[in-house]
């Protein structure tokens, strides 16, 4: 067996969506031996106002828990396979699938297994493409009992079966329960696979190849032509994605995370794009101190003052077991000597905010509190900043001679990112200004 360099490659559903999209995921896999196991998701859209499968199996599955005819919805989903199959010229039959899927639908399939039809019957057609071996994924990715996934008896029982074969597909999204029948991960679910095949067969890379050339710098939405981000820890990816950067799955970061394997975010559609590097370390930065902004609306803060506070002993563990009493959790934790502030998401203290100033009055007995809303949350992250004096002070200069107020303050302890808070008005205003200030165009 081939002993060389092996990478995991995982497309996503744009990449699969049709038989155009199906040769040029199959021409990339087949331009690199090292491209040895595949991880397909279900067909995407292959236009604005398309469907995607898997939302067209979930109303399948609708249809037949209400005793509704399915049919016509399930000869949709096979349709979408059969142009894909003939349009490749494959002969293989999903006959016998379907059969089997129409089956369990009448016979009240879980709402998962209904789900999960479009990665395996995707991995099927993908598999007798490029002539590689198919491995259901219900036989290699396992989950406990409580529908939790068991990710060290994945991780022996899918390696022992993956170094038997010199290449397979294993479709993504989708495992098992102790009772065999199907579990699916959350939506993107396919991104976790993936990483668990990376892990499982020791990977020197992990390629997700989707419709987007890695990541951007900042959201397009907000500013025009933010640049690309070439390299990005995961400490600095795990930073933007909580703040709504979103292009990878987050949970997938954690199984190549465990074993240092990197993830490289390619664009199918432009295969010669080098994408975005996801890597455990880098001592080094680009041209920017910083690697990206990006941020959320909908957000809280109470504020609490009293003189001393930082002299009581258990002030703020008073405060936060109230929230812990009332189960909710926060979002960050900014304080001075007199003063705390307490970052909440707005639709979790919905309805309860006399409720919750009440309570944390009565535990830490304050001179002053009160409760700010309409608030965003902007982080600006970046490794570079560790290293380069007066980083923050860029940051506050230019949002204040964009007249922005900020209202809120907050650096972690590692000086990897800043989060600042300003009123919701302000928000798109202050992630072009920071951007700006630190990209020059």
């Amino acid at each position: 067996m081939n002993e060389s360099i092996k990478k995991v490659v995982k497309f996503g559903g744009s990449s699969l969506a049709s038989a155009e999209q199906f040769r040029k995921s199959a021409a990339i896999v087949l331009a690199e031996e090292s491209r040895r196991f595949v991880v397909p998701s279900a067909p995407g859209k292959r236009f604005p106002e398309d469907e995607k499968v898997t939302d067209m199996l979930l109303d399948c599955h609708r249809l037949a828990s209400e005793g509704r005819d399915f049919s016509a919805r399930l000869a949709a989903v096979r349709e979408r396979y059969e142009l894909i199959r003939t349009g490749l010229g494959l002969a293989v039959s999903l006959d016998e699938a379907f059969a089997v899927i129409e089956e369990n639908l009448h016979k009240g399939c879980s709402r998962d297994y209904a789900a999960s039809r479009g990665e395996y019957l995707n991995g099927i057609l993908l598999a007798f493409y490029l002539g590689y071996a198919f491995v259901d994924a219900a036989e290699v990715v396992f989950f406990d009992e409580d529908g939790i996934f068991d990710g060290e008896k994945t991780n022996r029982i899918m390696a022992e079966r993956l170094s038997q074969l010199e290449s397979a597909v294993i479709p993504g999204f989708y495992g098992s329960l102790p009772d065999g029948s199907v579990k699916t991960f959350s939506r993107g679910g396919s991104d976790v696979t993936g990483a668990i095949v990376a892990r499982a067969v020791m990977a020197d890379l992990y390629e997700n190849w989707t419709d987007v050339s890695g990541f951007l710098m900042a959201d397009p939405r907000i500013v025009r032509n933010p640049q690309p981000i070439k390299l990005i820890t995961y400490r600095e990816l795990r930073e933007l994605s909580y703040m709504g950067a979103t292009v990878l799955h987050e949970d997938s970061i954690f199984p190549v995370k465990l074993a240092g394997i990197p993830i490289n975010i390619r664009n199918t559609n432009r295969p010669s794009d080098p994408g975005t590097m996801i890597v455990p370390a880098a001592d080094s930065y680009g041209e920017s101190v910083i690697t990206g902004i990006a941020g959320k609306k909908g957000f809280a803060v109470v504020h609490i003052e009293k003189d001393m506070m930082n002299q009581e002993l258990g002030f703020g563990m008073r405060v936060l077991q109230v929230l812990n009493d009332m189960g909710m959790c926060f979002e960050h934790l900014p304080s001075g000597i007199d003063t705390m502030g307490v970052v909440l998401d707005e639709k979790v203290i919905a309805g309860k905010e006399r409720e919750i100033l009440a309570a944390i009055a009565r535990a830490t007995e304050p001179d002053h509190i009160e409760i700010e809303k309409g608030l965003s949350l902007i982080a600006v992250v970046g490794r570079g900043m560790i290293k380069t004096p007066g980083t923050a002070s860029r940051v506050f200069a230019a949002v204040a001679r964009a007249g922005i107020n900020v209202r809120m303050i907050d650096q972690g302890s590692s000086e990897l990112n800043i989060i600042l808070a300003v009123e919701e008005k302000d928000f798109e205003r202050a992630i072009d200004t920071i951007y700006r200030e630190f990209i020059h165009a």
